[in-house]
């Protein structure tokens, strides 16, 4: 099992980006995904898409992010990648529902988005309970429930 102890640095760093595209062309950079949620955690085990294993040990100070590197030799990469969340996404029927519902999510500590006249909401678990305390928004028409494109 591979021990990552520290983020090298983002994959945006000139050195780091140069090192790795090195590596990438010869098949040596490897990827975790990770949940959102997960890039909050300091201990974990995970899996890269080549098959390693890995347990991820980190101080109380380091930061999960996409596109951090986790190991970073001459020879091999690990790189993070986060995974997208699924959004939850709402159209307000007017803008006074529009600052309700935006204010209720406020409320309810939910991470959002804009696109146009919709609310994306990032969905941490299941859709239903998130419907279960909108419904007196969605049974009234304040707010209706749309589907991504």
């Amino acid at each position: 099992m591979l021990k990552l102890l520290e983020v090298v640095g983002p994959v945006t760093d000139p050195v780091i980006a140069d090192k790795l595209h090195h590596l990438e062309h010869h098949g040596r950079v490897e990827y975790i995904t990770l949940s959102e949620e997960d890039t909050q955690r300091r201990r974990l085990r995970v899996v890269t898409d080549a098959g390693t294993e890995c347990a991820l040990v980190l101080d109380r100070s380091a930061q999960l992010y996409d596109g951090a590197v986790m190991l970073l030799t001459d020879e091999h990469a690990v790189v993070v990648r986060t995974q997208e969340p699924d959004w939850l996404r709402l159209q307000p029927r007017d803008a006074a529902a529009a600052l309700e519902v935006g204010y209720f999510a406020g409320n309810m500590h939910w991470t959002v988005r804009f696109a146009g006249d919709v609310l994306e909401i990032s969905l941490q678990g299941e859709p239903s309970s998130y419907l279960e305390r909108l419904d007196p928004f969605l049974s009234d028409g304040r707010v209706k429930h749309v589907h991504s494109h």
